[in-house]
């Protein structure tokens, strides 16, 4: 049986879902700035996936080179830090 703090949160869970599905938090409801920016940013990477870049620019990209390398401290930098430490940049 659930303890009544259980109940509470359970109770606050629904109530936000049912709050974000009213929002219909989705890319096409952001504002028109913020759908630009993402459009932008998806179009560089697409961009320089397609001409076959010397060095990897995504995040996930420079990922896997740090675990190839075993870079400490990988998993809590940006893709500006690993770009640095990988002396990519």
């Amino acid at each position: 049986m659930a303890t009544q703090k259980q109940r509470q949160a359970a109770k606050r869970n629904v109530k936000q879902a049912q709050k974000a599905a009213r929002q219909k938090k989705t890319i096409a409801h952001m504002p028109k700035k913020t759908r630009t920016a993402l459009g932008k940013q998806g179009a560089a990477v697409a961009q320089r996936k397609r001409t076959g870049g010397t060095s990897p620019k995504t995040r996930q990209e420079l990922m896997r080179i740090a675990q190839r390398r075993n870079l400490p401290g990988r998993s809590k930098m940006g893709r500006d830090e690993l770009a640095r430490a990988l002396g990519q940049k």
